[in-house]
């Protein structure tokens, strides 16, 4: 799958921070290169993810090592909003009754329905539609940035 960010967050991965360099790098110098201002970049990032990069770490970090909590939302492929019509948009470690693997690990599913005893840990997605998902920390700690954790790509499973 072809990313609209670049570079990846981790070596091989499709998680990517929501917002070009250039957008990364203009914010935390307030735009101080006179001849870069990337408005299509600053735009894709602000109407997608809602969020300012400014302080990358500091407060919440979109892309497990948390503090406060984490969350996980999809949505519409096309027009980069929440999916219309359904009963959530995401779910997040904070979710009453979601299911921790014994490792202390959650799985999580997307789709248009849930797999069958993991409702708590499903977040439902358009039919037929196409979606992606913005992964949310808050309060991250220091093995993310310094990728001794790696959140894992989504992967397609089938679902008996």
């Amino acid at each position: 799958m072809k990313t609209v960010f670049s570079p990846p967050f981790y070596e091989g991965c499709q998680w990517a921070v929501p917002a070009s360099p250039e957008v990364i790098e203009g914010l935390q110098t307030f735009f101080a290169q006179p001849d870069s201002y990337p408005v299509d970049g600053r735009g894709l990032t602000f109407t997608f993810a809602f969020f300012s990069p400014k302080h990358l770490g500091a407060g919440q970090f979109y892309l497990m090592t948390v503090k406060q909590y984490w969350s996980a939302t999809a949505y519409d492929r096309a027009t980069h909003a929440l999916i219309r019509n359904l009963p959530w948009a995401s779910r997040s470690s904070q979710t009453p009754g979601i299911q921790k693997n014994a490792d202390g690990s959650v799985d999580v599913f997307f789709g248009p329905t849930a797999p069958q005893g993991k409702e708590t840990n499903w977040v439902p997605t358009d039919a037929d539609g196409r979606f992606e998902v913005l992964f949310r920390f808050y309060g991250p700690e220091k093995p993310l940035f310094d990728k001794t954790w790696q959140l894992p790509d989504v992967e397609k499973v089938s679902v008996q």
